[in-house]
């Protein structure tokens, strides 16, 4: 089922999109392949949405630096200095993170309308990346389906081809909240990584993939999360061909249980301390199944460069019960 959502300032209209299967219901827009909603029942029975979004367009279009449940690319995450080398060619991009970019740049895949077409208990969206955009190099042909299965968990599946080499690193930017309203902090998460990528202050990684053993950054055995996390944890199952369960997030109030199955190496988890108004800081968690950050200047970390010839793959599932 879809519906009119809006209106872009150009006139380009905006649909959303539902989906429901197995008492889960996810609201998808046409607009940066954003997930608007997502309703599952709690541990007595009674559906809440668990992530953050705006109930209308003009909302997404005030304040889109958070990326609310957005489509992320080209290139998910930092890139130092908005810059890379590849194959001897030295590419610019747009800074819009201090000196860096993030996310794929001013106007990345979140900022751009998607054609959508309806798939069995799913929907499949579509776009053509010129090349140049953003300043990366090649013509991106990318296309995500986003489908709910027979248990009701929502999978996301992310293929692209190019005709030029270029970096590629998609992810969904979701901030979870399963109580439905107020703080994640009290959340508990379990997290299969024993390293991490220590950072900057810009945020970018030193290169280093250091033990969590004795910090902050061990979630191996389920604790609360708290706040004051924008980092990269480097999972220990590495890259796989299909999604291999990785992390369970839980809220004891109200019984619901998130988990998150991947074929990626990495996760930021980001518990969203500076998404701004009308939330507050701590009010969802994101989880973003990723490459890692600035790994097209970082030739030691799993490599994100497409070439042609080649399909990119990515799949992540989250799958919803109650305990």
């Amino acid at each position: 089922m879809n519906e009119l959502f809006g209106t872009l300032p150009d006139g380009t209209p905006v649909h959303r999109w539902t989906l429901q299967r197995a008492g889960v219901r996810v609201r998808v827009l046409s607009y940066g392949g954003i997930v608007q909603s997502v309703e599952v029942p709690d541990r007595e029975g009674t559906a809440g949405d668990v992530v953050l979004g705006f109930p209308g367009l003009d909302g997404y279009l005030a304040r889109p630096e958070p990326f609310l449940g957005a489509l992320i690319g080209r290139y998910a995450n930092r890139i130092a200095g908005a810059r890379f080398s590849l194959d001897g060619i030295t590419y610019a991009l747009a800074p819009n993170n201090g000196p860096n970019s993030l996310h794929g740049g001013e106007r990345g895949f979140d900022k751009r309308v998607w054609d959508v077409t309806a798939v069995e208990h799913g929907l499949r969206l579509t776009r053509v990346s010129p090349h140049g955009e953003e300043g990366f190099p090649g013509r991106l042909e990318v296309s995500v389906t986003y489908t709910l299965d027979e248990r009701g968990a929502l999978g996301i599946a992310y293929e692209a081809v190019t005709d030029a080499p270029t970096p590629v690193n998609l992810t969904n930017h979701s901030y979870w909240n399963l109580a439905g309203s107020g703080s994640a902090a009290g959340h508990e998460l379990r997290l299969a990584a024993s390293r991490f990528t220590p950072v900057d202050a810009d945020l970018i990684p030193t290169g280093e993939l250091a033990d969590v053993t004795g910090t902050r950054f061990d979630f191996r055995e389920a604790r609360a999360t708290g706040t004051g996390y924008d980092h990269n944890l480097v999972l220990d199952k590495g890259v796989t061909p299909a999604p291999v369960e990785v992390a369970e997030l839980y809220d004891p109030g109200s019984g619901r249980v998130l988990t998150v199955a991947t074929t990626e190496p990495g996760m930021q988890l980001y518990t969203a301390d500076h998404i701004g108004e009308p939330f507050a800081p701590g009010d969802g968690i994101a989880l973003e199944t990723q490459h890692f950050p600035d790994s097209p200047n970082r030739p030691e970390f799993p490599g994100t460069v497409l070439r042609p010839g080649e399909v990119f793959r990515s799949e992540t599932v989250y799958g919803f019960s109650v305990r």
